[in-house]
């Protein structure tokens, strides 16, 4: 198993030798955004690296000069995606158990087509950030299973991170480990290690360079330290490079944020709001407010991206047709928004991205800041009108705001709190339900 990092531009890798990886390597593709993660053998140079330009360390291997322009490849596991074997269905109510192995596994000849053609039975992904980070990564997921048929996907994420795969079927495990945590426990290190070690992965991915050294196989340039503040496309570098064509398998199509609600998800959600005297379809989504939760699902890339009540009050007091309802992350905010905004104002206590895309869901719109509320309307579909501090961050965090129904409200100072009331209450025109603006 090989491993792949992407790292700051003023911060180059090890070795800075432009040579070809062999297409049979694959590996970890960790992105470094904190200088503190500096390796001691990384020297600061004065020279930068090109973006998106492959770096290979000749100590891992110094035999691998590259793949043989002789070598001749017969049709058997060399070329085109790998297969899904089809395998007799689980019986769980076995007394002795059954086996858990990935479709198309087959222990006599798996490591001809992980040499040959680069199959990969399991991927474990390393995702740094909160919930807007790891929503955003859900796209690269889905990558990875359309150029891996029958792949299993494992994900290694921040406790709050972790909230996020409760809406992604495609994740088999999610794990709590934090990559920024410089000081984690070591016995809980030991015991991750262990966990990884004993599910023998073809392939892992990291968004962050943590202390691999000289693992890593494969390097990135970000764009920015923080890697958050390329917005919706901060992992481009990685996906571009886990779409790259291969023999008899064109490159792949990125595909757009998607998300999945489990019943389970819509029923506790319908109850909630059904306990406050709203109705399905009948209320629109306010999410962004002011306050200092974690809850608050806002990007590490966007820091001005909440709004003090007394702005939202101005937004909603003159809507009608439908019921706004407030979406607070802890309930110390409930006072707030029942002084600033009213005693009779709809108010949903919701901290997890699921039930926050599950309420979404049942809702005729969405008016939010720059928090995972505009990115799950968007991924189901639903009118929104999202708040932003400038247009230059807008087109960041929604480059395909055409192929949707939202509509961007800007402020012209550079500052949230500027921005202009009343061109967003012209923009909540566009929810279906007949309103009217006072």
């Amino acid at each position: 198993m090989a491993t792949t990092s992407l790292l700051p531009k003023s911060i180059p890798p090890i070795f800075t030798n432009p040579t070809s990886i062999s297409s049979t390597r694959f590996g970890t593709l960790p992105f470094q955004n904190n200088p503190a993660d500096r390796q001691p053998h990384c020297p600061v140079r004065t020279s930068t690296v090109q973006a998106n330009a492959k770096k290979k360390n000749k100590w891992l291997d110094p035999f691998d000069t590259g793949e043989d322009p002789d070598m001749e490849y017969g049709s058997q596991y060399s070329e085109g995606k790998q297969s899904e074997d089809p395998r007799p269905p689980e019986n769980p109510d076995n007394p002795y158990g059954f086996l858990k192995f990935p479709p198309g596994f087959m222990p006599e000849v798996m490591s001809l087509g992980l040499k040959i053609r680069g199959d990969v039975r399991r991927c474990c992904v390393v995702i740094s950030g909160g919930v807007y980070e790891n929503l955003l990564f859900f796209p690269t997921i889905q990558l990875i299973k359309d150029r891996y048929p029958g792949v299993q996907v494992d994900v290694l994420s921040s406790a709050r991170g972790k909230q996020a795969f409760e809406l992604n079927k495609n994740v088999r495990w999610a794990d709590v480990f934090d990559p920024e945590d410089d000081f984690p426990e070591p016995a809980e290190y030991l015991d991750l290690l262990g966990l990884l070690k004993n599910r023998y992965y073809d392939m892992m991915l990291s968004t962050k360079l943590a202390g691999a050294g000289l693992l890593l196989s494969q390097t990135f340039t970000p764009d920015h330290l923080n890697l958050s503040e390329a917005g919706y496309n901060m992992y481009h570098q990685m996906t571009d490079w886990l779409a790259r064509p291969g023999r008899s398998v064109p490159r792949q199509i990125i595909p757009p944020l998607k998300v999945s609600i489990s019943r389970k998800l819509k029923d506790v959600v319908a109850d909630k709001y059904n306990k406050i005297g709203v109705e399905k379809g009948k209320y629109i989504v306010i999410h962004g407010i002011q306050s200092d939760s974690k809850a608050s699902m806002q990007s590490r890339g966007d820091t001005d991206s909440l709004l003090p009540l007394n702005i939202w009050a101005q937004i909603t007091n003159s809507i009608r047709g439908v019921k706004p309802v407030y979406v607070i992350p802890h309930e110390k905010e409930r006072e707030n928004v029942e002084e600033i905004v009213g005693d009779d104002t709809n108010i949903i206590f919701i901290t997890t991205p699921g039930q926050l895309a599950a309420f979404i869901n049942d809702s005729a719109g969405v008016i939010s800041t720059n928090t995972a509320a505009i990115q799950l309307a968007i991924a189901r579909e639903k009118p929104c009108v999202a708040l932003f501090g400038s247009e230059e961050k807008a087109k960041l965090f929604l480059p395909n705001i055409k192929d949707s129904k939202c509509i961007v409200a800007s402020s012209k100072t550079g500052k949230l709190v500027d921005i202009d009331t009343n061109a967003v209450k012209n923009a909540v025109q566009i929810f279906e339900m007949p309103l009217a603006i006072a």
